[in-house]
Order: structure tokens, then sequence, then C-alpha cells
């Protein structure tokens, strides 16, 4: 894999062996025709979005796009985790049936990561499979959601159990889009960020540290080399194992213990990068009981996710009760739950840990 440059963005590519696409990154691409050179026509073009990021950005690229497409519609879904349902990914259906699309419609996906899941789904599900590009407005979906082809909805027993693998023609990541992001919404993606240093990329991690004010304060070239590592180690990881029979599980580091919150919660009472921040910690903390890494580095990686204002303590659902929901995940084999950990600073394992030891770790860090 390498990125090169365009005119406009950083190309950086993808490839799964039997699909390639490119992730852009750089400043005004919605506005930028070569954006959407290249992609698949059609008469009909669908943007989906939500009642938060529609009214900033969905006049914009529907006017990029409309010299390209016979007609191109916006529809504004509810703003929300909670909103990642069968009900919602139905609203895309009846309007694609109600519009007439067919099998050359091309959905655009207009926000954050609920959004580019819900929309990939709808795209791999309507007539067996219809093209679909993903525009990522969050530092999250950037950097993590919007790469790869994993699409799907929650289900009250479990956050994304309802699913395809589906891959979209390309990523448009236009960093000016970071700019009206909540601060909220800017801490929760750097979460995600972060979770590639531990995972893949030591020396990564060290930039973070040294350039985490810089992040925070919106700093566009820091945003710029951070979204650009992160798609590249993501893009490596996907190219060599697209559905996660393997080393793609690696990606879910903080996962595990961060879907148990938001399922536990009740999707939307924290936002999805505050739940992987605080998994992580309990995870690294994990890996230093079973002597996989010094418990020192646990602790500066619950100092960074500190610094970045994200929560290190979980809420008091019951040791019971955390695994019983992590039961549910899609990583655990035949009961057993298994484990994103760090075994080196840059190189992660997936194994399964002691119940004794998982609630002492959760006796610790929640409540």
């Amino acid at each position: 894999m390498t990125t090169r440059a365009s005119s406009r963005a950083l190309v950086v590519p993808v490839d799964t062996g039997h699909q390639r696409y490119d992730i852009l990154i750089g400043s005004g691409l919605l506005d930028a025709a070569e954006t959407w050179q290249g992609l698949p026509r059609a008469a009909m073009a669908l943007i989906v979005s939500n009642t938060a990021v529609a009214p900033r950005y969905a006049a914009r690229l529907r006017s990029a796009l409309a010299p390209h497409y016979g007609s191109v519609s916006v529809l504004e879904l509810p703003d929300g985790e909670q909103f990642k349902d069968w009900p919602t990914l139905n609203l895309i259906f009846d309007r694609l049936l109600g519009d007439g699309a067919d099998r050359q419609t091309v959905l655009f996906a207009l926000g954050g990561g609920v959004v580019g899941d819900i929309t990939g789904l709808a795209a791999a599900l309507y007539m067996r499979g219809v093209p679909f590009v993903q525009v990522p407005t969050t530092l999250l979906a950037q950097v993590d959601s919007s790469v790869g082809g994993k699409t799907a909805i929650n289900h009250p027993a479990g956050k994304n159990m309802i699913g395809a693998f589906y891959q979209p023609q390309r990523v448009v990541c236009d960093l000016d889009t970071l700019r009206t992001l909540p601060l909220r919404e800017l801490r929760a993606g750097l979460a995600e960020v972060i979770k590639y240093g531990p995972i893949a990329d030591a020396g990564f991690l060290d930039w973070i540290e040294a350039h985490l004010d810089d992040l925070l304060a919106r700093d566009a070239g820091a945003l710029g080399h951070a979204v650009r590592r992160s798609c590249e180690i993501k893009a490596w990881v996907v190219g060599q194992d697209e559905r996660e029979s393997g080393l793609r599980a690696i990606l879910n580091f903080g996962h595990t213990f961060g879907h148990a919150i938001e399922s536990g919660l009740g999707y939307g009472h924290w936002l999805h990068g505050e739940a992987v921040a605080c998994g992580m910690v309990m995870a690294a903390d994990l890996s230093a009981r079973l002597d996989l890494v010094p418990a020192d580095f646990a602790v500066r990686l619950k100092q960074l996710i500190q610094r970045a204002g994200l929560p290190v303590r979980g809420p008091a659902l019951g040791a019971d009760r955390y695994l019983e929901l992590m039961r549910v995940d899609k990583k655990a084999q035949g009961g057993e739950i298994r484990f994103v950990l760090i075994e080196a600073p840059g190189r992660a394992v997936l194994r399964a840990a002691p119940d004794a030891l998982v609630r002492d770790v959760l006796a610790v860090h929640c409540g």
C-alpha cells in the first residue's frame, strides 16, 4: 500500500484482493468536481444523512453530484445511535422503492458512523447490492467506521449484530467538516485514533502523545496526519483480512468492554468512542494482569485517554451483566469471551482471559 497525492487530496488505497477503492483525504473535497469523477453513474443517486449533518452539507454534496446523475435526492434520518435499527433502515428502503430506484442507483452516506453503517447495510441489501460511497463528516467515521466495509445495525442484545461486509466505491474524508464537529464528538473520534498506536504503531502512539493538544485545537496539519496514518493502518489490516477471520480483530481493541457499556446503558447514552476509550483502559489493564505488558504501559494509555477528555471509568452495570453482554460479542467462541490485548506497544493479540481476572478489572474500573 502506497499513499499518494492527487491535486487536492492524499489518496490511501484499499485492496481487499477482490475489490479496490480509494480513501481521499483533504480539504475542500465536497465541492471539488474531481472528487466525484470515476464513480458508477446512474439515473438516480440518494444522499442518506441525518438531521444534524444534512442542514450543513447535503445541499453542497447534492450540487456537486448533480452533473453526474439524472436526479439526486436527500433522505434525513433521525440522529443518534439509538436509531441504528430496523425501523430506520426501512426508511431508506421506503425511499428507494418509492422513488423507483434500480440496481444502478448510488447511495452516498453523508454523516458519522451511524449513517455510514446503516447506509452501507441498505446498499448491501437493496436488490441484493447497489453501489455506495462513504462521505464521513466525523473524526471517528473518517479514521475508522467508513473504511473496510463493515455495515450493520444494532440489536437490543448486542451492538452491530446484524450486518454484512460490503465495501464502498470510495471514501471521501473532507477535513473541513471537522471544523463544525462538536467537541464531544471530536474527543470520541480521538479514541479511535489513539487505538491504532497500541495495536499497530508504537511510533504513532508517541506522535499522538506529543500532538494531542494540537488535535484538540483542530490544527489542520495534525488532524490531516492523524486521519492519514489511521486510514493507512486500517487499510493495511483490511487488505490482509477483509472478513475478520484473524488479524482484523485487532481493530476491536477496547471494543469488547466498550460494546458492553453501550448495550448495557442503552444505545446513545455514551458515544461509541467514549465507550471504546474506557474499554481500552480496561483492556490495557487486563493485558498487564496477564503479564503481556508492564503495568506502566496501562497507566500511560489511561493518562493519554484522560488528557483527551474521555472517560476512564465505566458505569456500574455489575460484573455479571458485563460478562453476560460480552459473551454476545462477535469475537466470542463457544461462550468464551476473547479480548484484543496488547502484548507489546504496537502489537496486539486476540485471546481469552479467566472470568475471575476480568472481574478484577471491572471492580477497579467500573462503578
